[in-house]
């Protein structure tokens, strides 16, 4: 079109120029006649001239009419004819109306195909170059994410270390610890895949991989969940390590699935939410030995967990963060695995106030917990029950009892707390309290400036009691004495949490444990005085 438009205006300006030529060079000749007469050989190459012109003027008419018989070929609407000069557009639709050829209009009526086709004519097409990844902080985790926005990743992790002191007959020696130092990744894939790795380079025995699995999210309602990771049965399996209240768990912990190894196990859960949070449900089975171990029976640990938050959707502030629920769990234990009952050292290890037996057979355990959060306060109770049978262990038992079955063992624990913020920060449910004035560090998300970071103020009271009924068998093949274990214990703790910012947390505990009934020969009944401090550091 741009070449055919050009041709167009060049014959028209030769042919003014000639005839401009031709009317204007005889006036001025009679001008100059009156002076002076022109030469024959001025006239002569005036002539040659105009020939000349007039033979340029030919070429350009026999092109033009070459052009309009190209555009009168058959050609589909908007198409471009590769051997046109200068890729000509056709409107092919007005030239078969009218049966005949005829040159574009000057206002173009295809603005978007022929602006395109000028671009390409103007400037090769650029390679798409790929678009970097993004990487940076999310105020609560680095991060790194796809050019697509469809993976991302977050290493994560956190340190726990301790100093111990203890006082009381027998009580372990004062020392420092290194309670925890686990790293790992957190991510995820599009939006219904989550992942998640989590190891300890802390830990003295075992494997050293907490947590690995991956969650599908068909649906907030509906997900799956398979790996090794927390058993979902008790309240404070679900809280974060990093945001407990205090520095070590209640005695209940001590009887929930999976104690021995952190509470994970290799297994499988279906879960979900239901109205935006209101039901949380949990339904799962574990192999319920320990880290990336084996059953040892043929009956996986199955374990079901309702959640309730009634008034999580009211306006009511005073009652928005109330929450209750329950969890029932189905082992079996097997004595040929070397299965044992739990054990009976305290969280803080001041002590074992109950020994271990071996167990065959099943393992029921049934648990009853509440939060209430309103502001910088939060109540949280638990309650759990443990039964675990021994079937046929007598042959294991000192007397040689044969293979009698001998009465089960029977434990039961509680726990309750309460904590306050007196620097007036809001207490989440799970999660660190957004500290209002760091001390140092990073500014806190949401932060108002530099002060003396935030202070928690914590009290609490958990207690166990255990019994492993005795009895009598007297009878004239195996006759034997089973003795009786029953035995209580309990603990008061007085905490005091500071955050110097939002990672950063140091704690310090005063524990009274209370020995009421001692399990080891020559101990007498006794309080044992413990101070833990933790110093905390997350990201």
């Amino acid at each position: 079109m741009r070449s055919l438009t050009i041709h167009a205006v060049l014959l028209a300006f030769l042919v003014t120029s000639g005839l401009l030529a031709q009317t204007q060079q005889p006036a001025d000749n009679s001008g100059t006649a009156a002076s002076a007469s022109a030469t024959k050989a001025e006239v002569d190459q005036l002539r040659r001239d105009v020939a000349a012109q007039r033979q340029t003027i030919e070429e350009l008419k026999a092109l033009v009419e070459k052009l309009a018989q190209q555009r009168a070929m058959p050609v589909a609407d908007g198409e471009v004819l590769p051997d046109a000069p200068g890729d000509v557009h056709l409107q092919n639709a007005e030239a078969t109306a009218l049966g005949t050829a005829h040159l574009a209009d000057a206002v173009l009526r295809e603005p978007v195909l022929m602006e395109a086709a000028m671009v390409d004519q103007a400037a090769p097409a650029k390679e798409k170059k790929d678009v970097p990844l993004t990487a940076g902080w999310n105020g609560e985790h680095f991060f790194i994410r796809s050019a697509d926005g469809q993976f991302t990743i977050s290493p994560y992790g956190y340190v726990n270390t301790d100093y111990r002191a203890y006082q009381g007959d027998g009580a372990p020696s004062d020392t420092f610890v290194l309670r925890r130092a686990r790293f790992g990744f957190q991510g995820s894939y599009g939006s219904h895949f989550d992942f998640a790795l989590l190891t300890d380079a802390a830990a003295t025995s075992g494997s050293v991989v907490r947590d690995v699995y991956l969650n599908i999210r068909v649906k907030p309602e509906f997900q799956f969940q398979a790996g090794q990771f927390k058993v979902p049965f008790g309240q404070e399996t679900g809280l974060g390590v990093t945001n407990l209240d205090f520095i070590e768990r209640g005695f209940q912990s001590m009887l929930y699935p999976s104690a021995a190894s952190a509470y994970r196990s290799p297994g499988a859960v279906l879960h979900g939410d239901f109205y935006g949070g209101v039901i949380q449900w949990f339904v799962g089975a574990f192999n319920g030995k320990g880290y990336a171990l084996a059953n040892t029976t043929n009956q996986p640990e199955v374990i079901g967990r309702l959640r309730f938050y009634p008034w999580r959707k009211s306006k009511n502030s005073w009652l928005k963060e109330f929450a209750f629920g329950g969890a029932v769990d189905r082992a079996r234990s097997s004595i040929i695995g070397g299965d044992v009952s739990f054990s009976g050292q305290l969280p803080d290890a001041a002590y074992n106030f109950f020994p271990q037996f071996r167990i065959n057979g099943p393992v029921e355990r049934y648990n009853g917990e509440f939060t209430y959060i309103h502001s910088s306060f939060a109540l949280r109770g638990e309650y759990d029950q443990l039964a675990m049978y021994r079937n046929n262990v007598g042959s294991y038992q000192v007397g040689g009892l044969g293979y009698l079955s001998l009465p089960g063992i029977r434990a039961k624990a509680w726990d309750i707390g309460a904590t306050y913020l007196l620097t007036g920060e809001k207490r989440p449910e799970n999660g660190t309290p957004r500290v209002k004035h760091p001390l140092f560090g990073p500014d806190t998300p949401g932060g108002t400036g530099r002060g003396l970071g935030a202070w928690e103020v914590a009290v609490r009271y958990t207690g166990a009691q255990a019994i492993e009924p005795g009895t009598n068998y007297l009878n004239y093949y195996t006759p034997g004495f089973v003795p009786t274990y029953d035995f209580h214990t309990n603990e008061t703790t007085i905490g005091l949490n500071w955050y110097p910012n939002y990672w950063v947390r140091y704690m310090v505990n005063f524990n009274i444990d209370r020995l009421k009934d001692p399990s080891t020969i020559g101990a007498e009944p006794q309080n044992y005085y413990v101070v833990l401090q933790r110093v905390q550091f997350r990201f």
